[in-house]
C-alpha cells in the first residue's frame, strides 16, 4: 500500500503541479474568449433556465429531464467531499490562499462546462426508455473521427469508470464511513453496508430514478449546510474581514504560512487550488455532461448557460462557505492553524472543529457526519451513473450487472480502505480524464461558438 501510494502520489504531482494547470486555466481561457465571456453575459439567462419554470414533476411521464432536473443530477456530482473533506485538505497543504485560485479555476471553468454541456446535447442519443445519452465519449469521437477518436474516447471510459463508478465511489463512502464512526460511533463496515444497499436500490431505477432522487437531496442538503455555515459565520462575525483578507494575502505569499520558499509555496497553493477545485466543480473533467445530455432543450445553448449554474453554486457558494468557516475558526489570530499545521489537525477532522468552534464538539461532529451523508450520496449515486454510460460504452449493455455489482462492492470497500490511497487514486484518474476531455472540447470550439453567438 505505501509503495502503490508513493507511486500514485508522483503521478499525481506531475499531473495537478503541471499538466492539469495549463489544461484547465487554458481551456477556461480559450472558451471565455471563444464565447465572449458567456459566463457573465449569460450567468442571468442560467438562473432563469434553471428556477423560471421549476418543476418537481415532469408533466409525460415518457419525456426526459428538465433543466432542472438535469442540472441537480450534475450538482448532485459536483457537490460532494470535496467540497468539505477537499477544501479542506487544500486549505490544509497550500493555505488560506488556495481558495483564492479555486474561484480562479471555476471563474474559467463555467466558460469550459457551458462548451461541455453543448457538446453533450450536440452528440446525445436518444434510448429505449425516452431518456437520453451523451457525454465525452460521443463527442470525442465526432471531434475525431477514426482510430484516433476511438483510442481517446476508450482511454476516456476507461478513466471514468475506475474514477466514477468504481474509486469516487470510495472516497464518498470512505468520508460518510470516517464520520460517523466519529460522531455515532457506528463500524466503518456497518456504515459501508447500509450505503452500498442503499445505492444499489438507486442504481436499478436508471436516469429517472436518480434524477427523481436528486432533484429533491440536492436542494435539501445546500439548504442544511449553507444554514449551518450561516449560523457560524454570524458567530464568527468579527473574524471574517480577518478571514478573507487571509485568502487574498496568502494566495501571492502562501509562504509566509506554509513555509518554503515563495516558488515552491505559490506552486502548492495554485495545485492544491487546481486540483481541488476540478475535484469539487468538475469542469473540465468530463464528468457532469453525461447528465447535461439527459435534458430536453430547445437548443444546446439552453442547458450550456444551466451548466454554468452549477460550477457557481458549488464553488462560489457551498466550497467558499466551508473555506471562510475553516479560516474564520481555525486560521484567524484566536485559531489553532493560526501559526501553520499543528498536530492532529487532518483534512478529515478540519471541518469539525472548525464547526465545534460554534456548535461545541459532539454537536459540530454530528451536524458535519450528516451533511457528508448528504453530499457524499448523492455524488455516489450520480458518479455511478456516469460510469455506467462508459462502462457500456466499452463492454456493452448486457454486462451492466457486472458493473453494478462491482460498484456497489467498491462503495462497501470505501468504507473500510486507507483514506489517502483512496484520495491519490481518484485524483489521479479524475485527471486522466481531463486529457481527452479537454483535447475533444477545444477541437470543437466552433461549434461551442456558434452556440454562443445565436
Amino acid at each position: 500500500m505505501d509503495t502503490l501510494l508513493s507511486i500514485v502520489k508522483t503521478i499525481n504531482m506531475y499531473l495537478s503541479d503541471y499538466i492539469l494547470i495549463i489544461l484547465l486555466i487554458g481551456a477556461g481561457l480559450f472558451f471565455t474568449v471563444k464565447t465572449r465571456f458567456v459566463q457573465v453575459r449569460c450567468f442571468g439567462e442560467g438562473l432563469k433556465q434553471v428556477f423560471g419554470g421549476l418543476s418537481f414533476r415532469n408533466k409525460d411521464k415518457n419525456a426526459g429531464l428538465n433543466s432542472f432536473q438535469a442540472l441537480a443530477t450534475a450538482v448532485a456530482a459536483q457537490v460532494g467531499t470535496g467540497n468539505i473533506v477537499g477544501a479542506c485538505g487544500a486549505i490544509l497543504t497550500g493555505g488560506p490562499g488556495a481558495i483564492f485560485w479555486m474561484w480562479i479555476i471555476a471563474f474559467f471553468g463555467m466558460a469550459t462546462i457551458y462548451a461541455e454541456a453543448v457538446l453533450a446535447q450536440d452528440t446525445k442519443v436518444k434510448q429505449e426508455d425516452g431518456t437520453f445519452a451523451g457525454g465525452p465519449v460521443y463527442y470525442i469521437k465526432k471531434a475525431f473521427p477514426g482510430k484516433l477518436g476511438t483510442f481517446l474516447a476508450r482511454f476516456f471510459a476507461v478513466s471514468a469508470v475506475l474514477a466514477l463508478g468504481f474509486m469516487g465511489a470510495m472516497v464518498q463512502s470512505n468520508s460518510i464511513g470516517e464520520s460517523f464512526d466519529t460522531a455515532f460511533s457506528i463500524p466503518t463496515w456497518i456504515t459501508g453496508l447500509l450505503i452500498a444497499a442503499i445505492s444499489a436500490l438507486v442504481f436499478l431505477g436508471g436516469a429517472k430514478r436518480i434524477a427523481s432522487v436528486t432533484e429533491k437531496v440536492v436542494p435539501v442538503m445546500a439548504v442544511l449546510y449553507l444554514l449551518g455555515g450561516v449560523a457560524v459565520l454570524v458567530a464568527r462575525a468579527e473574524y471574517l474581514p480577518e478571514a478573507i483578507g487571509m485568502i487574498f494575502k496568502y494566495a501571492f505569499r502562501p509562504d509566509a504560512l506554509i513555509g518554503g520558499g515563495i516558488g515552491y509555496a505559490l506552486k502548492t497553493a495554485i495545485s492544491q487550488g487546481a486540483k481541488r477545485g476540478l475535484f469539487s466543480n468538475e469542469a473540465g473533467m468530463g464528468s457532469t455532461p453525461h447528465a447535461h445530455a439527459l435534458a430536453e432543450v430547445k437548443k444546446p445553448h439552453d442547458q450550456g448557460v444551466a451548466a454554468m449554474v452549477g460550477v457557481f453554486i458549488d464553488t462560489f457558494v457551498v466550497l467558499t462557505m466551508t473555506g471562510l468557516i475553516v479560516i474564520s475558526t481555525l486560521y484567524t489570530s484566536d485559531g489553532i492553524l493560526a501559526e501553520g499545521a499543528a498536530k492532529g489537525v487532518e483534512k478529515t477532522n478540519m471541518a469539525m472543529l472548525a464547526f465545534g468552534r460554534v456548535f461545541g464538539s459532539s454537536g459540530a461532529n454530528i451536524f458535519v457526519a450528516v451533511c457528508l451523508f448528504f453530499f457524499a450520496f448523492s455524488t455516489i449515486i450520480s458518479w455511478n451513473y456516469f460510469g455506467k454510460i462508459n462502462f457500456e460504452s466499452l463492454f456493452g449493455k448486457k454486462a451492466l450487472p457486472v458493473y453494478f455489482v462491482i460498484a456497489t462492492v467498491f462503495i462497501f470497500l470505501g468504507a473500510l480502505a486507507s483514506n489517502n490511497l483512496v484520495w491519490e487514486l481518484t485524483d489521479m484518474f479524475n485527471q486522466l480524464m481531463v486529457l481527452p476531455n479537454v483535447i475533444a472540447i477545444v477541437a470543437l470550439g466552433g461549434i461551442v461558438a456558434r452556440s454562443a453567438k445565436k
